[in-house]
């Protein structure tokens, strides 16, 4: 029983990590582009953004495993979100950084906030831990699309 928590773990931890990992390495050659765009004062280090999302990550997969492990009949419908919210994750690393579309990105941050939100609460009636583990991610995604939208304006 112990080793299925912690492949389970250990599974659930990859994903998100993985979608990260894969987000990255499709839209690096957008990094020197984001980098010469005009930004808020307010934008942080660019050194801060690979650690807070790979925080963020782990609070995801932690989350997800938690649901999973808590054997809630509904578990596979509580863990829809955080799959839609993974795809929706990616490609706004796409449209962001790869495609340098900023007000597409934008809107697409807040269809992600809104899946977050659903994530949340799905979560939390499987295990409130889980749901509350989602909160930085919702408070970070929300900061990102204030930055994402000032970046846009910035640069038109």
């Amino acid at each position: 029983m112990k080793r299925n928590k912690v492949l389970t773990y250990l599974l659930f931890l990859l994903l998100p990590l993985a979608v990260g990992g894969l987000a990255a390495l499709v839209t690096y050659h957008g990094m020197p582009v984001y980098e010469q765009l005009e930004k808020p004062v307010f934008t942080p280090p660019s050194f801060l953004f690979p650690i807070v999302w790979n925080l963020l990550y782990v609070l995801m997969g932690i989350g997800a495993a938690r649901v999973w492990i808590s054997q809630d009949p509904m578990r596979g419908q509580r863990l829809r979100p955080f799959v839609l919210q993974l795809i929706l994750n990616f490609f706004w690393t796409v449209w962001f950084f790869g495609a340098g579309q900023y007000l597409l990105a934008f809107f697409w941050l807040l269809i992600l906030l809104c899946v977050i939100g659903w994530m949340i609460a799905a979560f939390s009636k499987a295990d409130p831990l889980a749901g509350r583990l989602q909160i930085p991610y919702l408070l970070w995604t929300g900061f990102a699309a204030v930055l994402n939208f000032s970046i846009f304006l910035l640069n038109l």
